[in-house]
């Protein structure tokens, strides 16, 4: 399950234990209100209690071996690896036996193994 539907499912869970339960409570229920109330707390906190032991859907698992040479220049990018900018993905990432890395020129980048820039 993504980030976003495990937020949206916590929320509208939270949103049907307080809701309309708080509004029978607080009219003076009857049997069938109350058991109305009790069933829709009920299934709002089963949902929410779902949602929270859901597992990213977003889990990744990056193994890179024996990369190659990286090379870049004249303020180029290589990466020979595993690349992943600004640190996405919430699985692990394993480069083994990386080759070489040379840059050249001003800005230029080179990698070889795991980029999280």
């Amino acid at each position: 399950m993504s980030q976003g539907w495990k937020i949206t499912v916590i929320v509208l869970a939270a949103a049907g234990v307080v809701s309309t339960p708080l509004i029978w409570l607080l009219d003076s229920p009857d049997a069938g209100q109350l058991a109305g109330a009790s069933v829709q707390a009920a299934v709002g906190i089963a949902a929410l209690v779902w949602a929270l032991f859901q597992h990213p859907g977003n889990r990744t698992d990056d193994t890179a071996v024996r990369t190659g040479h990286a090379q870049a220049s004249r303020g180029g990018r290589a990466v020979s690896g595993i690349g992943r900018p600004q640190g996405r993905g919430s699985g692990s990432a394993k480069a083994e036996k990386t080759g070489n890395a040379t840059a050249g020129g001003d800005g230029s980048n080179a990698v070889s193994g795991i980029d999280y820039t």
